[in-house]
């Protein structure tokens, strides 16, 4: 059996990169992250089939300093430069990346607009190694919307 790939959203920031794989209610879901940058991602979908995808990302990593969240719908990863700096491309290779990459303009920064961002993450918590585990099932909060409305 062949497997897919899910659709990858990815930003950067000068010292970490952001990847969001769109898997609604994955399992078995393995992601492993290498310091010379490979970044290889699996997991089962909804209906039984394999996804995977394997990305030779532009430069050096931390992988003791990469983070996920697994949510419902997809799979939020933090992964940490080993050099602060913006790179040119996602990828080492400087081809077109393949169709399943887009940017993700929700979390886009521009170098220059770096400093003026709301928060390091985006108020996402992701979970490491060294993190504790939570009873929250990798769920994300949203504000309270009847409070937002104002009832």
């Amino acid at each position: 059996m062949c497997s897919r790939q899910p659709e990858v959203l990815w930003a950067q920031r000068s010292e970490k990169v952001y990847l969001t794989i769109s898997l609604p209610d994955a399992k078995d879901v393995s992601l492993k992250c290498e310091p010379d940058g490979v970044f290889n991602f699996s997991a089962v979908g909804v209906n039984g089939d394999s996804f995977s995808v394997a990305l030779q990302l532009f430069g050096s990593i931390s992988p003791e300093r990469c983070k996920t969240n697994i949510g419902l719908r997809n799979i939020l990863c933090s992964i940490q430069k080993e050099q602060k700096g913006w790179w040119p491309r996602l990828l080492k290779a400087p081809e077109k990346p393949a169709p399943y990459l887009k940017v993700d303009w929700n979390k886009w920064c521009d170098e220059d607009d770096e400093e003026y961002s709301d928060s390091e993450d985006g108020g996402v918590a992701y979970s490491g190694e060294d993190d504790e585990s939570s009873d929250d099932g990798g769920m994300l909060y949203l504000p309270d919307l009847e409070k937002a409305r104002g009832n």
